[in-house]
């Protein structure tokens, strides 16, 4: 299927738009548990042991912090595909703009736009492993897979962002163009 401009446009809009909403509201519940805790979700990814999980486990034994805990966690899977799919559409368009044409440059955009979809798979693989060690035992082995899951989405996140930010700058320099031709068609002769 192949959209027009406008559609990639709009669709890069709105899931950017709906992201960063996510966003919002999981730093929100972030910042609440982190300060009544010392220790939000985001700091497990940090972490590469199975003592150092349960330290932070063990600092939400109650429930609204636990709650907190576990709602981020959650939340967190609306946001995944939520930025996959805003840093995909925004790298689609950087590919557009910056190699239209067939060509090896071409495929190797394609290629590096799938890199927030994978960003978001392992974003998945790190909150599953997580809450399998807030639910069960933490290992060493299981924070040691998280932590490269955080690691290899981390990669495909800015690899999403900076496709995105060139598609930022590319509709702008076209924005820029348009108004320059426009102003000297309007020049009198």
């Amino acid at each position: 299927m192949q959209l027009s401009r406008r559609a990639l446009n709009a669709r890069w809009a709105w899931t950017s738009a709906a992201a960063i909403a996510a966003l919002v509201v999981l730093n929100f519940a972030e910042t609440m548990l982190k300060s009544r805790t010392g220790y939000g979700t985001v700091d497990m990814q940090g972490v590469g042991t199975g003592w150092g999980i349960r330290v932070i486990a063990d600092h939400w034994t109650s429930p609204p912090d636990s709650t907190l805990a576990g709602f981020g966690l959650g939340f967190d899977y609306l946001f995944m595909p939520l930025y996959g799919a805003a840093l995909y559409f925004g790298s689609i368009v950087a590919r557009e703009r910056f190699a239209p044409k067939p060509g090896i440059r071409r495929r190797i955009m394609a290629l590096l736009a799938m890199a927030p979809v994978v960003a978001a798979l392992f974003d998945a693989c790190e909150n599953t492993l997580e809450i399998m060690m807030l639910t069960g035992t933490p290992t060493d082995a299981l924070a040691g897979l998280a932590l490269q899951a955080t690691a290899a989405k981390y990669v495909g996140v800015l690899i999403g962002l900076l496709l995105s930010l060139m598609a930022l700058v590319g509709l702008l320099l076209s924005a820029l163009k348009k108004r320059k031709a426009a102003d000297e068609d309007s020049k009198p002769s």
